[in-house]
């Protein structure tokens, strides 16, 4: 995997860039652009960021959007930002920080991208603005508020309220991805040992059955035995055709809106679904407020990170709204999505002026409430699964069994 990197303490543009590639201590293909006065000093900068130079050209390559390359998981996101936080409550200068995370080597591409922060900060730029040039691993919410908190001074504080956000979500995916081990598990399981039956098991004892002793449920189990043995490429084929299709028309619009408003209409988990996006937007929208962005601001902000389509269009709605100086209450609660009580809370507190408070009040309430729903709805689903998976054998038992018992009857 090659890594791109932008290695620039120099903001003058008279002095020249340099495009280059190396190699990290670990063997990692690492690219990008540093400015220096010479190559001389270009070679210094690459040997100070433990970089061992493969080719330094002089001149600009085109970096691609998003910076650095590869993976971090978010509970890595999460350590760092509450180290960093730590470390500036303790007095540690941001610079000294940075480089104190980056020598801890938790995740090689964390590495690098604290290195490549550390690099922009040096520079002049803010802590806001390098973290706003990496949207791969910084979604919106987190420069937006690290800048309101360099500009109002309380950039500790917004640390440690981003990695309590991030903690949050984390739990709540980590829950409801748990939850779904079960039952995946379950379908796997049932669908494995119907398919051996129709496959091997009902074949065998055909041979032993006369035709006229067959009743509706034999046909239609002999068949299903037929169409798995003669047309099972067949099958495969347009289940992976269906696959692929399903996976097209999801990149489109129409696409994600279906999915979308499917999510939010779903029996059982439909309900679960809504919550959690309502949660995740009264957290952002309130975390954000907290932190002194503008209502505006923060409803952009949040929309694009709700996670769903159709509540984002509401949201959007509803920041036209509040520019026109109407309340944020009225156009949510028309949205259909948001509870009445939800709303009710949301009237009064901006009556109250204290909006901000209880959108995250709402969000550590029915996270807790949600987190309820789906152990139910977990539960719901398993008995579900097992009856109907008991009922498929149980048919298949009945089509062999009938023609059976009429053969003894007969031979009688």
């Amino acid at each position: 995997m090659v890594v791109t990197r932008r290695l620039s303490l120099e903001r003058n543009q008279d002095v020249p860039s340099y495009s280059y590639s190396a190699r990290s201590v670990t063997g990692q293909s690492i690219s990008g652009v540093l400015t220096a006065e010479n190559y001389q000093v270009a070679l210094r900068k690459l040997e100070e960021q433990s970089l061992y130079p493969v080719n330094v050209s002089e001149g600009i390559e085109e970096l691609s959007r998003g910076g650095i390359g590869g993976r971090i998981k978010s509970r890595h996101l999460t350590t760092f930002y509450s180290q960093l936080s730590d470390l500036l409550q303790a007095g540690v200068p941001i610079l000294r920080a940075l480089d104190v995370l980056a020598k801890q080597d938790t995740n090689a591409t964390l590495t690098m991208l604290i290195k490549d922060l550390r690099e922009d900060v040096a520079g002049g730029t803010s802590l806001g603005d390098a973290m706003g040039k990496h949207p791969r691993h910084f979604p919106d919410l987190v420069p937006s508020m690290v800048r309101a908190g360099e500009q109002g001074g309380f950039l500790e504080d917004v640390l440690t309220r981003i990695a309590g956000f991030s903690e949050r979500q984390d739990e709540l995916r980590s829950k409801l991805v748990g939850s779904m081990i079960y039952p995946c598990i379950l379908v796997f399981a049932g669908g494995s040992i119907i398919t051996f039956l129709l496959v091997f098991v009902v074949p065998k004892l055909r041979t032993h059955l006369r035709e006229e002793d067959f009743n509706v449920l034999t046909h239609i189990v002999f068949g299903a035995c037929d169409s798995l043995k003669n047309y099972y490429m067949l099958i495969i084929a347009a289940v992976v055709l269906l696959f692929l299709a399903y996976k097209g028309f999801m990149r489109t619009e129409t696409g994600q809106r279906a999915l979308a408003k499917f999510k939010l209409r779903a029996p059982v988990m439909g309900k679960i679904v809504t919550m959690v996006a309502v949660c995740r937007f009264c957290r952002i929208l309130g975390t954000l407020l907290s932190n002194g962005v503008p209502i505006l601001q923060s409803l952009r902000i949040s929309k694009d990170s709700a996670g769903n389509a159709i509540l984002a269009e509401q949201i959007e709605r509803s920041e036209e709204n509040v520019r026109k100086g109407d309340t944020l209450a009225r156009p949510l609660g028309e949205s259909g999505l948001f509870p009445p009580d939800i709303i009710d809370m949301i009237a009064v507190a901006e009556e109250g002026n204290n909006l901000e408070k209880v959108l995250v009040q709402i969000a550590d309430t029915n996270e807790v409430r949600t987190a309820r729903q789906i152990d139910l709805g977990v539960r719901i689903i398993e008995p579900v699964l097992l009856v109907v998976m008991a009922g498929m054998v149980l048919v298949i038992a009945i089509a062999l069994l009938l023609p059976i018992l009429t053969m003894g009857t007969g031979s009688h």
